[in-house]
């Protein structure tokens, strides 16, 4: 199964993105916010990105304010606050419901693949959601973990 398939998302400066582009990366998928306790794992989350990317490896930030208002701004504050604090240059996308009705499609299949010890809504900010080069679902990560704690689950999917 690719999780990609047939999924848009719009960028953080609103351009269409067909998520199967992604396909033949390992992937990590996270929902982001700019105003949470967490929020300095974008430091951790670089590192990560700057240390795979040349093996085909890419994270996906999406904001997301549906825990606790953490995430306000809008797309150009959140970009700003991101790279200025945090340097980050992995792709971000326009905010995004992760849970409920209105929940964007690749939160949806991905919950649905990979559901949560306590059910399938997201419990909070920095979930992370390890996808493989074939678009195949791997591993779900809590928000407190920490994104130097993935890297081992990285490598094991790198050519």
């Amino acid at each position: 199964m690719n999780i990609f398939e047939n999924i848009e998302a719009k960028d953080i400066k609103g351009r269409e993105v067909q998520l199967n582009d992604y396909k033949g990366k390992t992937v990590l998928v996270v929902n982001t916010a700019s105003q949470c306790g967490l929020t300095p794992q974008f430091e951790g989350l670089e590192k990560l990105y700057q240390q795979y990317q040349k093996d085909d490896f890419v994270i996906l930030g999406f904001p997301c304010n549906q825990f606790k208002n953490q995430e306000p701004g809008n797309e150009d504050q959140i970009l700003e606050a991101c790279q200025l604090n945090y340097g980050v240059s992995f792709p971000m996308f326009s905010k995004v419901n992760v849970n409920g009705k209105d929940a964007h499609p690749l939160f949806k299949s991905l919950k649905k693949e990979l559901p949560g010890l306590f059910g399938k809504n997201i419990k909070w900010n920095f979930t992370k959601f390890l996808i493989g080069p074939d678009g195949q679902p791997i591993k779900r990560f809590a928000p407190t973990t920490l994104p130097k704690q993935i890297a081992k689950h990285i490598e094991k999917t790198l050519p």
